[in-house]
């Protein structure tokens, strides 16, 4: 080996390595701080542009959540009042059964028939009450549900319709005066019941429908989100690690170079 002054190879090899390991501590102290292997398309193009992708997937799954959270209370307030206004038509039922009875006089049947006046008031009530997020399945007009189901927008919605409850009401018509209208009322109440049970029945499996799509969206966007961290999260354990054997190795590269540094001084022992 040549002494030289003028070049100092062990240095120049000395400081690559230092530099090398400059680099790989910093990557390394990059993914302790940001928790992420890919934290930009430089680090890795390939994994980030997917990464990138899941994480539109996954907002839209969240506008979808959104969608099905407001459908779900719509259609439960409207489930909520269809279910008061059937325990009114009961009561109304035992109302008119009772004002049925051709031996009651007729005090006590006035006074039945503005019990019976009540609830029907009341059944009014609940119909212009039943509204969420300016929608109320339980009124004449008062809108429908159509709710997002997946991030795909051609999908089909999840769409519930209105079930009208005011019609009900107006096919309740006049309350009973006698004892014969009072036998007929109980005939419609008992027509309009039978309505009744079959909206419910309507509203309540469009909520189960809502549900259970709802539990699906919520687990789909934990597996992108599960994906998501898979492609792109650093292992800490692992750079931990990897951390303290490159400041060891860093500190050996500063010794080896300050050797390497010193080399060409032993040319001058050649002058003595």
């Amino acid at each position: 080996m040549a002494f030289s002054v003028n070049t100092n190879v062990g240095a120049m090899a000395a400081l690559q390595s230092l530099n090398q390991t400059n680099k790989s501590l910093s990557t390394t102290q990059s993914r302790i701080n940001t928790g992420m292997n890919v934290a930009s398309t430089k680090d890795d193009s390939a994994a980030f542009a997917i990464a990138q992708t899941l994480r539109g997937d996954l907002g839209g799954l969240k506008s979808v959540g959104s969608s099905l959270s407001r459908a779900k209370s719509t259609v439960d307030v409207a489930v909520a009042g269809a279910e008061q206004i059937s325990d009114l038509v009961n009561q109304m039922k035992a109302k008119a059964v009772e004002a049925s009875d051709a031996g009651l006089d007729a005090t006590s049947r006035t006074a039945l028939a503005a019990d019976f006046d009540g609830l029907k008031e009341q059944i009014n009530t609940i119909i212009d009450s039943s509204e969420f997020n300016g929608t109320n399945l339980l009124k004449a007009a008062g809108g429908t549900v159509a709710a997002l189901q997946s991030t795909d927008t051609a999908a089909a919605t999840l769409d519930v319709a209105n079930q009208d409850f005011t019609a009900i009401v107006t096919a309740v018509g006049a309350t009973f005066t006698d004892a014969a209208t009072a036998e007929t009322m109980v005939g419609t109440l008992d027509t309009q019941a039978a309505a009744i049970n079959t909206k419910m029945s309507t509203l309540g499996a469009a909520s189960r429908k809502i549900e259970g799509q709802q539990t699906f969206v919520g687990k789909l966007s934990d597996v992108i989100e599960s994906g998501i961290g898979n492609l792109v999260d650093a292992d800490l354990a692992k750079e931990s690690a990897k951390l303290q054997a490159l400041q060891v190795k860093q500190q050996l590269g500063v010794q080896a170079l300050s050797i390497a540094n010193q080399a060409p001084q032993t040319i001058t022992s050649l002058f003595r």
